[in-house]
């Protein structure tokens, strides 16, 4: 199992304090650290790619993920420069999941109409993987193709996962060959539906069942039963996921004593066969930073 996370402070968004989490998660062993894309909220992550750079100066071996970097707003051959350089900055850490963005003001702010968001991703994503395999790009207007330099270290390009929701969505990603990244917010029963549907738009794609698994969740490993019984509430209060708001809170987090998380973690894999853990962020306050990051090395303990 890959176990990867999210920086649990997302208030303090300064270079020091994101280096400093993917710092700790590397020296715990987690071997992957993540951030989302988000536009025009309270506390929004519009850059992950300039962020994730902070994070690259300050550790060796960790990788450096995004878990939904909206391609449909971008210029499919910057946003192909941009991932090279972090992936040269980093020596070949980047795992790119990549996203379409589903708020149409968000969308429309970028000049793209909602109804054009998939075919827009899927030609976006089409011009940076043959950009970063060094492929000549035809550019209207120029007088010769262009050539991306540098090129990503890896090879043809960076691992390339995709953020998907709703049945266009996940049939898209199937047929592109593409592992698919599930949300931290669909309950269980909706990720085995989910990961079914993907698997057989791959096959029918011919590109065989994919193997690789990724899925995030909000994990907590509490040290008491007030503590567990305190987070789960509070979980049930605000952060029942989207689709299905009688879900308990078991059917989406991972959250009780080292015996239960365990327990849940032999689930995931038995049931959905997940390959990739990526553990996020409580979204609640009230929970001590110290006890975060206890429950971030506890988990680790469980492997």
């Amino acid at each position: 199992m890959h176990l990867g996370l999210t920086p649990w402070n997302f208030n303090d968004r300064s270079a020091q304090s994101l280096a400093r989490q993917a710092q700790i998660g590397e020296s715990l062993g987690y071997e992957s650290f993540w951030l989302p894309e988000s536009h025009f909220t309270a506390g929004a992550l519009p850059d992950p790619l300039m962020l994730l750079a902070a994070a690259a100066a300050g550790t060796e071996t960790i990788q450096l993920g995004t878990t939904s970097y909206l391609l449909p707003m971008r210029n499919p051959l910057l946003a192909a420069e941009q991932v090279a350089v972090l992936d040269q900055l980093s020596a070949g850490r980047v795992l790119l999941g990549v996203g379409r963005g589903f708020a149409p003001a968000m969308l429309r702010a970028f000049d793209v109409a909602p109804r054009e968001k998939r075919a827009r991703f899927e030609a976006n994503l089409d011009v940076m993987m043959r950009a970063w395999a060094g492929e000549p790009i035809a550019v209207e207007g120029a007088d010769e193709p262009l050539r991306l330099d540098p090129l990503p270290v890896q090879q043809p390009h960076p691992p390339v996962w995709v953020a998907a929701f709703g049945p266009k969505a996940l049939a898209q990603a199937g047929r592109l060959g593409l592992p698919y990244l599930a949300s931290p917010m669909e309950t269980l029963s909706s990720l085995q539906a989910n990961f079914e549907a993907h698997g057989r738009a791959a096959v029918e794609a011919g590109h065989g069942d994919l193997s690789v698994r990724p899925i995030m969740r909000t994990v907590f490993i509490g040290r008491s039963r007030r503590e567990v019984e305190a987070v789960r509430q509070g979980l049930a209060d605000a952060g029942r996921p989207r689709r299905d708001d009688k879900a308990d809170v078991d059917d989406w987090a991972l959250v009780g004593d080292r015996g239960h998380v365990a327990a849940k973690f032999d689930e995931y894999q038995e049931v959905l066969g997940a390959t990739h853990i990526v553990v996020t962020r409580l979204r609640i306050g009230g929970i001590a930073e110290r006890r975060l990051m206890a429950s971030i090395a506890d988990v680790l303990d469980l492997f």
